[in-house]
């Protein structure tokens, strides 16, 4: 029988009721002893005219500097361009996707402190490795090739320019499914980054280092029409398969751990979002919140509004970063299930907490940079599908 973390739980253990299917009382996994911590840097950036890249680089100067975790190595970064540009085009007016300018920044630096190769991921529709479609984001293609070091390009929908899917196992066992098959570019590589926003989520109540990682669940494997056999053209979301969980993935991809577990969203996705930090560890988080939105992660949901917490926020420990991230968002790291911004789903950081990824513990995580008190913006009440006008709020 596998082992797993000291003070993580056995499914038996979460679950009571009728064949064990019901939440008992929304309980989560208890913090893992000693969860690592790691310095946070906490940086002032009011717009995107106020040289990020000096910002960013101060800002990693804070945790140490990069260089010798980039130097002579291959970098995977992954941006957050979240939602279908198919239904959801750019909209300057709402931010809620990874800034352009802050992504030729960030490759910058890498270049800088010596990467030999920065490979730039995401995933998104259609599948295909056509250079235009990440230009379509604003991302000035041809500038950032230029940066100093080669930079590849790889939408990881799909296989793009790999033979086989990687199949990566979940350390302690796994929330949802044992293991994870994905793009060989989360492997073939020395460093993972993270690149993310701050903001809110309507199911996982805040989506920045942990929540990024949901999609690199390739659309051919865990999209909706993905079939039995997989699809390497897939054009529907995860819906089906990592939300609710009535699809199945296909044969040869891991099956579920438990299909009595809820086929609630609110439970499903924080869990996926854990165990794929857990398969591919992030390396270098970065949440970026010179402009963003809060109310929800796109325009597709109702109460979505600009927001402007004028901030960076970079670590190694994507769980400490998080942590801090949502106390700049005037919310309380510890917050469960129906409280703080966790209006329909489970604390992804409790849950990557209990699986000894890193701690939430404000007191354990050392801030370099702006204090909390500088920093805190009131994000409201979290994803609940009304503006804060309409709530009656200032």
């Amino acid at each position: 029988m596998k082992s797993r973390p000291a003070g993580h739980p056995s499914r038996r253990e979460l679950f009571t009721g009728a064949g064990g299917g019901v939440l008992a009382a929304l309980a989560l996994p208890q913090p893992a002893p000693a969860a690592p911590s790691s310095t946070v840097a906490l940086i002032r950036c009011r717009n995107y005219q106020d040289d990020v890249t000096g910002k960013l680089a101060t800002a990693f100067d804070k945790i140490g500097g990069i260089g010798g975790l980039v130097r002579g190595k291959t970098v995977a970064l992954k941006l957050n361009l979240t939602g279908n540009p198919r239904n959801w085009p750019l909209t300057p007016d709402l931010p809620y996707r990874t800034d352009p300018g802050t992504v030729a920044s960030t490759v910058e630096l890498l270049a800088r402190a010596g990467a030999r190769r920065v490979r730039i991921i995401e995933s998104f529709f259609p599948a295909s490795q056509d250079l235009a479609l990440w230009a379509r984001y604003g991302i000035d293609v041809e500038a950032i090739n230029k940066t100093g070091t080669k930079v590849e390009w790889v939408n990881v929908q799909n296989l793009g320019p790999y033979r086989q899917y990687a199949r990566l196992k979940v350390p302690w066992g796994g929330y949802i499914f044992p293991a994870y098959h994905i793009n060989q570019a989360y492997v073939d590589c020395d460093v993972y980054a993270s690149l993310s926003k701050l903001k809110n989520h309507w199911i996982a109540g805040v989506t920045m280092s942990i929540k990024n990682n949901f999609g690199n669940t390739p659309c051919s494997l865990y999209g909706g029409d993905c079939g039995p056999g997989g699809n390497e053209n897939p054009t529907m979301e995860r819906g089906p398969v990592c939300h609710s969980g009535t699809t199945p993935p296909p044969s040869g991809v891991d099956a579920e751990l438990d299909h009595t577990t809820p086929r609630d969203p609110g439970f499903r996705v924080p869990r996926i979002a854990v165990d794929q930090v857990g398969i591919r560890p992030v390396d270098l988080a970065i949440v970026e919140g010179v402009e963003t939105v809060r109310g929800g992660e796109g325009p597709w949901i109702k109460g979505v509004e600009r927001m402007t917490p004028r901030v960076i926020i970079a670590g190694r420990n994507p769980v400490c970063v998080d942590a801090v991230g949502m106390a700049v968002m005037s919310y309380s790291p510890q917050s469960a299930r129906g409280t703080g911004p966790f209006v329909r789903g489970d604390n992804a950081l409790a849950l990557a907490e209990a699986a000894g990824i890193g701690t939430r513990d404000l007191k354990r995580i050392e801030i370099a940079g702006l204090t909390l008190d500088e920093a805190r913006i009131p994000f409201g009440p979290g994803p609940v599908g009304k503006t804060l006008h309409e709530l009656g709020a200032a």
